[in-house]
């Protein structure tokens, strides 16, 4: 039979911003398309057809057929790019997780969002049908007619309105106020319900960070299923219930039973109605099953709903063994819990195992990063890590090219934590400044600092006489941290410091850094290290509490100066006026110098110590999964590590 029309996403007649984005590869176009944005269309949309698992439950009355499932006008298409196909439905996908919370990153790598990137890093409406911008601060969201969630309740402008109006504006369910992320300036948008499947935010000001915002590997649910909520909430509840709930779950009250229900990320609550394609199902481990979303709003170019694999099996194992079961063949598509380090014996066992390994260029800043936490509680060490000369000894004294060629067989690159070459950002000097490997200058600027008196063993002491034990707290997930710490140890040691490894849980580690117990933690560099000039760079600003290095001056900032410290050192002041600067700025080539400036303070400034970037990540991919890509890259934003490539699009020939 003849093909339908070509289902790619079409460019709408509305003007895309040109300049140094529209140059680059096709990585790395602009990530903000400040006029309209079209979803994917055909000149008509095929008839939609129901996956074969879905067939008796349509026979029995028990669902409505597809035409009835998905919108009026569905997302279409989108398969053949990166050489993937049209397939067949049907199937479970297998894949390995180290820990039960890890489920809900089916939510990420599901990746429905209302505005999300494509394999190209584009911004495309997905949820939404189209978005319309004036001003670049004036969004106008446009849902698709007959959209449902997965419970089959309509998704319309009411899910907006309740997040707006009765959770971020809620007092008792969000006591700091409207997220920081949906502020511009401290100033909130004003929102409006245009009609059931239009709403608008408006803002005084341009807001850049919106739609990437969207796009985000956690996204920030902008809406809620209002019509499930809305029975744990006060204000529309029946009130008996709610404290016959409350008492069940034996929680404080019924915002704390609200928010415990209001689940839309962790994939904790099987009766949580969602958009995303693979919904869990009740139970718990060690084999976590999801289901398809009988309501996903995708079809492929011939009217199959999406997704099409039946469900995805996800089983809990420990993490030292996912490398040795993934050899075994016993995943279909895995990368989580594999490393490089991994690669070798992955592919020495890919024709027993039925699978094949895939390398992925990474897209951190740097695989691995040191953060002295500047706003550290212990005076001391706050002072010494203020300190840019005790920061730029610590860099000299890491010999990167051993860690290079130790644990990534000198396929890495050594350097700072920046941008990439694959970034029009890139400078080379940039990527080695402040990070060349010499004790001889290490030393002399420990000595310089007054750090000259040493104990009998040789290691320095404090100003307050103690003796110089670094302590570097990690979550302990990671063997090659653990591997690169301890090279690390030794170098230090000849510059009279001694380094100590202290894990704890990832949400420890993250804790004790927030409040200032922590002197310094370890962990990857900068999410996005492939930027052009469109990107935010809220990363290099202090403006979050997530960035390890000076987590309370982010507090700060994110709550206005409801907690945390006020922002007290001159360069990380610049930092954030230059962010400031860039959310006004009024072209690429403004953003792009902005972007520049900000990179070189950090690397000057060594406010994260980066080892190496550039590493590849392990995708193993079985035998009789298809459309998964051959290339590709790995990064948690933008990207959604295996988002942009579409879970819903994979299919198993078995």
């Amino acid at each position: 039979m003849s093909a339908p029309p070509d289902p790619r996403p079409r460019a709408s007649s509305m003007p895309i911003p040109c300049g140094a984005g529209a140059r680059l590869s096709r990585w790395l176009r602009p990530l903000v398309l400040l006029c309209a944005m079209a979803a994917p269309a055909l000149a008509q949309s095929p008839a939609p057809r129901d996956p074969p698992s879905l067939a008796a439950a349509v026979a029995s009355g028990e669902l409505p057929p597809a035409a009835a499932r998905v919108p009026a006008e569905p997302f279409v298409g989108g398969l053949d790019t990166l050489g993937r196909t049209s397939g067949k439905s049907g199937g479970r996908l297998r894949m390995l997780l180290p820990k039960d919370k890890d489920i809900r990153l089916l939510n990420v790598w599901g990746y429905a969002r209302l505005v999300g990137y494509d394999e190209n890093l584009q911004l495309r409406p997905d949820i939404l049908k189209s978005v319309d911008v004036q001003d670049g601060r004036i969004f106008t969201l446009h849902l698709r007619a007959g959209h449902k969630w997965s419970d089959g309740a309509p998704f319309t402008a009411e899910d907006f309105r309740y997040y707006w109006d009765d959770i971020a504006n809620n007092p008792e369910l969000t006591p700091a106020g409207v997220p920081e992320e949906l502020t511009i300036d401290g100033a909130p948008p004003v929102f409006t319900v245009i009609d059931d499947l239009t709403v608008r935010y408006e803002w005084p000001t341009p807001n850049p960070r919106f739609l990437p915002l969207l796009a985000m590997a956690r996204e920030p649910y902008i809406y809620r299923p209002a019509h499930y909520l809305k029975r744990f909430h006060i204000r529309y509840g029946d009130k008996a219930e709610i404290d016959r709930l409350v008492a069940e779950a034996k929680v404080k009250g019924w915002a704390a039973l609200h928010n415990r229900r209001d689940s839309m990320y962790d994939n904790d609550n099987p009766e949580m109605p969602s958009l995303q394609p693979f919904l869990i199902e009740a139970g718990g481990g060690p084999v976590f099953r999801f289901r398809r979303n009988p309501y996903f709003h995708r079809l492929d170019p011939y009217g199959m709903q999406l997704p099409y694999i039946d469900g995805i099996d996800v089983t809990i194992v420990e993490p030292g063994l996912i490398a040795a079961k993934t050899a075994a063949g016993d995943a279909d598509l895995q990368f989580r819990g594999l490393a490089f380090a991994d690669a070798g014996a992955l592919k020495a066992a890919e024709g027993r195992g039925g699978f094949t390994v895939r390398l992925y260029p990474t897209t951190k800043g740097a695989q691995i990063a040191l953060y002295p936490n500047l706003t550290t509680a212990d005076p001391v060490w706050r002072a010494v890590l203020r300190d840019v000369r005790f920061r730029r000894a610590l860099s000299a004294a890491i010999d990167r090219d051993d860690i290079n060629q130790t644990l990534f067989f000198g396929l890495a690159t050594p350097g700072n934590n920046t941008a990439l070459k694959e970034s029009p950002l890139y400078d080379p000097a940039r990527t080695t400044r402040e990070a060349v490997f010499d004790l001889a200058r290490a030393n002399a600027l420990l000595d310089e600092m007054g750090l000259d008196r040493r104990d009998s063993s040789g290691l320095r002491l404090l100003p307050d006489g103690r003796p110089m034990l670094l302590v570097v707290e990690t979550s302990g997930e990671s063997a090659e941290e653990t591997a690169a710490l301890d090279l690390i140890g030794h170098t230090w040691r000849k510059a009279g410091i001694r380094l100590v490894v202290r894990p704890y849980e990832r949400s420890v580690l993250r804790n004790r850094a927030y409040s200032g117990e922590s002197v310094m933690t370890v962990w990857s560099g900068f999410e996005n290290g492939v930027p052009n000039p469109a990107a935010s760079p809220d990363e290099l600003a202090p403006v979050h509490q997530e960035f390890l290095a000076w987590p309370k001056w982010g507090q700060y900032v994110a709550t206005r100066g409801a907690s945390g410290e006020a922002v007290d050192l001159p360069e990380a002041q610049r930092l954030l006026q230059l962010y400031k600067d860039w959310i006004v700025a009024p072209d690429d080539s403004a953003r792009a110098a902005i972007w520049r400036e900000m990179l070189d303070i950090h690397a000057d400034r060594q406010f994260s110590i980066g080892l190496v970037s550039g590493v590849l990540q392990p995708v193993v991919v079985s035998n009789a999964l298809r459309n998964a890509p051959a290339t590709g890259l790995f990064g948690w934003d933008p990207g959604a590590q295996f988002g942009i490539y579409r879970l819903d699009a994979l299919w198993l020939d078995r």
